[in-house]
């Protein structure tokens, strides 16, 4: 009953709680906003990205000669044999670009049937970079020199691109094809050799997409892969980077090399990619702050104009505690209405997937708690001295109030 008589003053005053209803409902909107944000880059934070980094270094090359490395198939084996003389490093390996930057490649594939074309990132290694980032299998092989030779590609793919592709069918030994406005006959045949579990290139707040891991073929006239990954002995210091300098220099001193340990490189990537995130939480303190204030003189002026009202109530016999406890749980309908109008809304973000896996349920689910926690903990404040102010008034003080 005491509830039913709340919601009719609510309504009664419906063109009063109107603004401030809107209010909470968009203040409700921007801290979901940002909570969806934070909360999905926690929930891609816990996701493995599919290879290590720990004594790891990453050589970045600048050819400055014209053709680059691919002009000079050999470049490889001597760097390889270069660096492997250093008694830090274990094991060498080259990439199309370095792990934990903001390079990315993507191409366009048919599979065989021609029936189907599709879009995966790209990563071009060679064939011990998978032992030095400490990558492992799901199902099937690494390629090898064994391929050498093979009118196919091997390729290894990542699990979200097999679903994606063959809908739970086998995936190894699937056969596609480059998609490009090229002779059939020179277009690159590609067949899936291996599947990992992910692969995430830009590391752990990368969101997860398709990846397709090609095999390098050394003087095969298919591009240059301008990164080294070592793998390093545990402990090695960051003043391994001058040694190692010297020891390109030795191969091709008109290049140049940029140096570093995969774990800064981490670091530095985290630190680039939480940036939107401090930001926007910057600013969604302001504006959270703003809203309280004026969330604070509205429901001020609110109870002030009510004070004949809760003479009258003081007087047949309402004690202050009935008085508090009703201009909280007034305010607290107010800001369930405006959050349920709210999420009227915002639920249709993930039933239409409009946003992809940026907002899935979870996310969506974690994000109305958490918005909807802080909505009702700043109702409660902003209502608390109000309340207490309307309770100490004397029924003889209220009824005389102008």
């Amino acid at each position: 009953m005491m509830l039913r008589h709340l919601l009719k003053l609510i309504w009664k005053r419906k063109s009063r709680n109107m603004m401030l209803s809107l209010e909470i409902l968009l203040a409700f909107v921007v801290v979901f906003a940002i909570s969806a944000f934070a909360l999905r880059s926690w929930q891609l934070y816990q996701m493995p990205t599919g290879f290590g980094y720990q004594d790891v270094w990453s050589v970045g090359l600048n050819a400055r000669t014209e053709g680059g490395i691919e002009a000079d198939p050999l470049i490889y084996d001597k760097l390889r044999q270069s660096l492997k003389a250093l008694p830090e490093v274990e094991e060498v390996s080259f990439t199309s670009f370095p792990v934990y930057q903001s390079s990315n490649w993507t191409s366009e594939f048919t599979l065989r049937d021609g029936k189907r074309k599709f879009v995966s990132n790209l990563f071009e290694m060679s064939d011990e970079f998978p032992a030095v980032a400490g990558m492992t299998l799901a199902e099937g092989r690494w390629f090898s020199r064994a391929d050498d030779g093979g009118a196919e590609h091997p390729v290894v793919i990542n699990r979200r691109l097999a679903q994606e592709l063959f809908d739970g069918k086998p995936a190894l030994g699937q056969v596609f094809s480059e998609n490009e406005d090229r002779p059939k006959k020179a277009l690159r045949q590609f067949k899936v050799v291996g599947i990992v579990e992910e692969f995430r290139s830009q590391g752990e707040f990368m969101s997860p997409t398709g990846f397709t891991l090609v095999r390098h073929k050394t003087g095969a006239d298919e591009g240059s892969l301008d990164a080294i990954q070592l793998k390093v002995r545990k402990g090695t210091p960051r003043t391994f980077e001058a040694a190692l300098n010297r020891q390109l220099k030795l191969v091709r001193n008109d290049w140049s090399y940029t140096i570093s340990p995969l774990a800064d490189m981490r670091t530095s990537m985290l630190k680039a990619q939480t940036i939107p995130l401090t930001i926007l939480a910057v600013i969604a303190a302001f504006l959270l702050v703003m809203v309280a204030f004026g969330l604070f003189g509205v429901l001020w002026q609110n109870t002030t104009q009510r004070i004949p009202e809760i003479g009258l109530r003081r007087a047949i016999g309402a004690d202050s505690g009935h008085i508090y406890s009703q201009i909280i749980v007034e305010q607290m309908l107010l800001s369930s209405g405006a959050i349920f109008v709210a999420l009227l809304l915002l639920v249709q973000l993930p039933l239409t997937g409009v946003l992809g896996d940026s907002l899935n349920w979870p996310v969506f689910l974690m994000a109305t708690a958490l918005s909807a926690g802080v909505i009702y903990l700043l109702s409660l404040l902003c209502s608390l001295y109000p309340g207490w102010r309307a309770a100490r008034l004397s029924p003889t003080q209220a009824l005389h109030y102008e």
